[in-house]
């Protein structure tokens, strides 16, 4: 069995150039990808920069705001961003902290197996699936119903 740790005591700063107040821990890197442990400090920022790899950016405490492009939002825990390969993206908090798990996933995309991987001929469309229109979910509780005993800070 191998444990690998990460959070307080084991964060170093991390991020492209220009990046302030985040720092961060390798959890596993190999030649699939890498997974890395983020924590913002209040105004916080992962200066923007474009990654030939696609990445996930799993927010798992507070919250803060992301770009990917021209476009931001906020985001908050229980919420993931997709950074595409190659697209400008960055993260930054105000007044609050964030914690984020980033898996960065090396190597091209699949998409163009999926209908051979699901035994399906070149071309043919997953019929159990449909296009869908995308959209950030709603927070399910405000501040005021939120819970600190659930070991999560807001």
């Amino acid at each position: 069995m191998d444990i690998r740790r990460f959070g307080p005591g084991q964060r170093r700063p991390d991020g492209p150039p220009g990046t302030r107040g985040v720092s961060g821990t390798v959890i596993h890197q190999d030649a699939r990808g890498l997974v890395t442990e983020l924590a913002f400090e209040r105004r916080a920022l992962i200066a923007p920069h474009a990654n030939p790899n696609t990445t996930l950016f799993v927010v798992i405490s507070g919250g803060g705001f992301v770009q990917v492009g021209g476009e931001r939002t906020r985001v908050n825990q229980g919420e993931a961003v997709v950074w595409p390969a190659g697209i400008v993206h960055g993260a930054y908090t105000d007044g609050t902290e964030m914690r984020a798990i980033v898996v960065e996933l090396t190597g091209a995309d699949d998409a163009w197996a999926r209908g051979v991987l699901d035994a399906l001929a070149p071309g043919e469309a997953d019929p159990s699936t449909s296009p869908a229109d995308g959209a950030l979910a709603e927070p399910r509780r405000s501040r005021a119903e939120h819970d600190e005993s659930e070991g999560e800070p807001w």
